[in-house]
């Protein structure tokens, strides 16, 4: 599987090749007929139209989400835009495309999803990539195979394929054309492959009190402010010390898992603290997988 990260406008573009062992034709009825896209995509094929403007109306286990076919060239290309339902208001409308190269011995498959939500790209990836995998059974006659577990390493090896590990720096001020007098801003915002409260756990955050020392995983200072998830999300922690201040916060993000958004702000060098942030979240990560 050859997968790039790359931009489309303003949005991410998620671009996926695979190399099938057979025909455009055949490949086109697993992806265009509602019984056969159903066995692999992750939702249910309830109704489509087959033309230029038709509707396609997929099932979720209970989530309805419709789409409008937006190119159709058979057996060669077939695209369309899915609407997130208003209970998913992260996901926003995504662009699916499927475009199909005849080569000898079968076909090529190019992939592409464009959408706005760029830190959720690995884990797109990752459920396409198992997705893919089940389609090339079936259209090979074969049972689909769907791996146990929420696919956690596949998804930590593409937030490094893709560079999502790292954090950006800025002076807000001169975002605005404004004298930056109040130092640098670190941010890094990350897909996690836990629910919240497993990752609230995992972080150390239960001990968080106010007017105490934060704990090591999520910065340094004295803690100032807590949001818990028994609350209304986003949970938080809030620290700081000496002029810098840290939020570090956690809300439901793509699929099952928790997104997490870290900023620490009055620092007059953004260097160190984007390494020693990058390393936290890191091990955050990592012990989300044991």
């Amino acid at each position: 599987m050859n997968a790039t990260l790359g931009m489309f406008g303003e949005q991410a573009a998620l671009r996926m090749e695979r190399r099938l062992a057979h025909p455009p034709e055949k490949v086109w009825r697993a992806v265009t007929e509602p019984d056969r896209l159903g066995q692999w995509f992750p939702f249910t094929v309830v109704e489509m139209d087959l033309r230029v403007g038709g509707k396609i109306t997929f099932d979720g286990g209970g989530t309805t989400t419709d789409a409008e076919i937006t190119e159709l060239d058979p057996p060669r290309l077939f695209a369309f835009v899915q609407h997130a339902p208003r209970e998913m208001p992260r996901e926003g409308d995504n662009v699916l495309r499927f475009e199909l190269l005849p080569e000898e011995g079968g076909c090529l498959l190019v992939f592409t999803q464009v959408f706005h939500d760029r830190p959720a790209a690995a884990s797109y990836a990752s459920g396409w990539q198992v997705c893919l995998d089940a389609m090339d059974a079936i259209v090979g006659g074969r049972p689909a195979e769907w791996p146990e577990g929420n696919f956690a390493h596949l998804h930590e090896a593409y937030v490094e394929a893709f560079g999502l590990a790292e954090g950006s720096a800025e002076r807000p001020g001169e975002r605005l054309g404004e004298q930056a007098g109040g130092g640098w801003r670190v941010r890094f915002e990350r897909q996690l492959t836990r629910p919240v409260e497993e990752v609230w756990a995992a972080a150390g955050a239960p001990a968080a009190t106010p007017g105490a020392p934060v704990p090591g995983g999520l910065g340094e200072g004295i803690v100032t402010a807590v949001g818990k998830p028994a609350a209304e999300l986003p949970a938080y922690v809030e620290s700081g010390e000496q002029g810098r201040h840290v939020r570090w916060e956690l809300s439901h993000g793509t699929g099952h898992g928790a997104r997490l958004v870290v900023t620490e702000t009055g620092l007059p060098d953004p260097d160190g603290p984007l390494r020693a942030w990058r390393d936290r979240i890191e091990a955050l990560a990592r012990r989300l997988l044991a």
